[in-house]
């Protein structure tokens, strides 16, 4: 069986949903940031990273969002959240959960998480203010250009949605209004609807 390593309001949740699709038979291991567990020696030999989400495996441990969501993806054809039969539209996928994880996830981080980039307080304050605009910058590039609607990939529903609806999520917290963005806030919408999405925010929460 999997095992599946995550904390609350992180981008694990992303995975966890993708787990729900697929059916996948797993177990899901909450780790508690708010006494930094991420950082214990236990952990550390799960992931040295000291982040989420992990995925344990028969072969050995998956981390990185894009990558747990492939491996879901591929290991659950039934489920087709890829088509991992066309290397093309596959890879557009990948491209999509690339920017999210490279670009969007990274300007998000700079509101909370500035130590990783410098060490003047005044630094992190900068970064701080630069966060509204730099995520409606990516949001005015996903919602003009990226998001085919309904969902990413327009009727097919693929791994790049729990995806963007886990980082949509977080827009009110970095000052932006999701509303700004009509597909990207139908997309959300749409996504709240999903049993298998409930499923993995009930599963959060309790």
């Amino acid at each position: 069986m999997l095992k599946f390593y995550y904390a609350r309001n992180s981008c694990a949740l992303a995975s966890h949903i993708a787990l729900e699709e697929a059916a996948a038979p797993y177990e899901a291991i909450r780790i508690d940031f708010a006494s930094a567990e991420q950082r214990g020696p236990d952990y550390l030999k799960i992931n040295p990273k000291g982040r989420v989400p992990s995925l344990q495996t028969e072969r050995g441990i998956l981390t990185e969002t894009p990558a747990i969501l492939a491996f879901v993806a591929q290991s659950f054809p039934a489920a087709k959240l890829a088509p991992v039969d066309d290397p093309f539209t596959f890879g557009r996928i990948q491209a999509f959960n690339s920017y999210l994880c490279s670009t969007v996830h990274v300007a998000h981080a700079h509101g909370g998480r500035g130590y990783r980039w410098a060490d003047e307080e005044t630094s992190f304050a900068d970064m701080k203010r630069k966060v509204p605009q730099t995520m409606r910058e990516c949001f005015t590039l996903i919602e003009n250009g990226m998001l085919e609607g309904p969902w990413v990939c327009g009727d097919a529903y693929t791994i790049c949605d729990p995806y963007l609806f886990t980082i949509s999520g977080w827009l009110a917290r970095d000052q932006v209004d999701i509303a700004e963005f009509p597909k990207v806030n139908a997309h959300a919408e749409a996504m709240n609807k999903r049993p298998a999405v409930q499923r993995a925010l009930q599963a959060q929460q309790t």
